[in-house]
């Protein structure tokens, strides 16, 4: 079972990875936010390691990230910068969710089948 401190560092990892890589759009026009993107894709990596050190394994840890990221990043980018967020790109982004929760399932489903064969 995966402690709330790990949860809390992999949501830490995800919010300011999709700050980094809104900042990366903002920098285009205004170069001062290269030093939010280095700082906040740095963080997130210290962030990441700290989920992993918690016991979570990578698939998972990085599946959770990467879709995360992805959703909120392009949500935030039509919020924020006027970015189109079409029905397909919605549709996108479920299935790349769905992906990462099935893959969460499977990870628990092995790892209680671990349990299993460790107990006998």
């Amino acid at each position: 079972m995966t402690s709330l401190a790990t949860w809390l560092w992999l949501a830490g990892a995800i919010v300011v990875e999709v700050t980094a890589s809104l900042s990366l759009q903002a920098a285009v026009e205004s170069p001062g936010w290269y030093a939010l993107v280095v700082a906040g894709y740095l963080t997130a990596f210290v962030c990441l390691s700290r989920v992993l050190r918690g016991g979570m394994a990578i698939g998972v840890a990085y599946g959770i990230w990467g879709a995360s990221g992805v959703a909120l990043t392009a949500v935030m980018a039509a919020v924020l910068f006027g970015q189109s967020l079409t029905g397909v790109t919605v549709v996108g982004l479920v299935l790349v969710i769905a992906g990462v929760l099935l893959v969460e399932l499977g990870s628990q489903r092995a790892h209680a089948a671990r349990a299993r064969g460790d107990a006998a």
